[in-house]
């Protein structure tokens, strides 16, 4: 039983390192004893952005792909979270415009720093995540 408990844990916090830029979790990173490693991450998955910060997070991500210019910011706040969306660059892929885009993002006292390309379809006239 300790041993099906403890590959649970362990898959568990794989999976809270992946990348999610539409619901990105709070978790600090440490380096302290793995049992605090992984009681920190599996806690800290469900840690997330409320309605309210997620409206504002998202409204910032839309700003920053549809009218920012690279090196910009797009910045919002609400209820004690708040971040940043800076693109980076912009490039041609493919005859669709990309963004690369820098995101910093704090919430639950932890700091978040995220990086995506962003692709432009206009076939479905939205845009797509690339990591």
């Amino acid at each position: 039983m300790t041993t099906t408990v403890l590959l649970l844990v362990m898959n568990t916090s794989t999976n809270a390192q992946t990348i999610n830029i539409e619901n990105p979790k709070f978790y600090s990173e440490t380096n302290g004893p793995w049992l605090e490693q992984i009681l920190n991450v599996s806690f800290g998955w469900f840690k997330g952005l409320d309605s309210e910060q997620k409206d504002a997070y998202y409204s910032s991500l839309i700003l920053a792909l549809e009218e920012v210019q690279p090196g910009q910011y797009a910045r919002w706040y609400k209820n004690n979270a708040s971040g940043t969306v800076r693109v980076a660059w912009q490039f041609p892929r493919n005859g669709t415009l990309c963004k690369r885009l820098h995101i910093g993002l704090i919430a639950h006292n932890t700091q978040k720093d995220l990086q995506t390309t962003a692709c432009f379809n206009e076939v479905d006239n939205r845009w797509h995540w690339y990591n």
